[in-house]
């Protein structure tokens, strides 16, 4: 079922915003973004963008599941560090391909990153690795050299380091 709406994308938006940074649910769902739900509840299944995937809403938690379409939406609207954990050139491959982020691995992070937040994992250049969930606060990231730091979710398909 597709359906949008004033109000619903309203609070999609008002929902990004306070997952992520005010400004990012203007940046995820533009108003050319098609809404589906469930037909079992009835509720925001996805949210796409062209017909590619953006996020995915998480009924138990009320949160959002960046897809990698929805990670460029953030890196394009937010300057690094924000939302992100820049790890290691040496490991971006790896992680590109849906491993978890090490602490050891990790060079810098948002500080404001909590633990359970929802991450976007770039390399030093900025580029999109994976996205994953904060298993260590952005700041416990950089300074811990042992243990995961993020446990990705996705890696990025299209990653290639030069």
């Amino acid at each position: 079922m597709e359906e949008n709406n004033y109000w619903v994308l309203r609070k999609l938006r008002l929902i990004a915003d306070y997952q992520f940074l005010p400004g990012a649910g203007k940046a995820l769902f533009p108003e050319n973004v098609n809404v589906y739900f469930s037909s079992k509840t009835g509720r925001v299944k996805e949210i796409r963008l062209g017909g590619e995937l953006v996020a995915s809403f998480r009924p138990d938690d009320g949160t959002f599941a960046l897809s990698i379409r929805g990670a460029e939406l953030l890196l394009r609207n937010f300057q690094k560090p924000r939302l992100r954990a820049i790890i290691e050139e040496t490991v971006a491959d790896v992680v590109a391909e849906g491993r978890n982020v090490f602490a050891k691995h990790v060079v810098e992070a948002d500080p404001e990153i909590r633990s359970g937040d929802e991450v976007i994992v770039v390399d030093e250049r900025d580029i999109l690795v994976a996205v994953g969930k904060a298993v260590l606060s952005g700041e416990e990231m950089v300074a811990f050299s042992r243990g995961i730091a993020v446990k990705t979710r996705i890696g990025n398909p299209l990653f290639k380091r030069n």
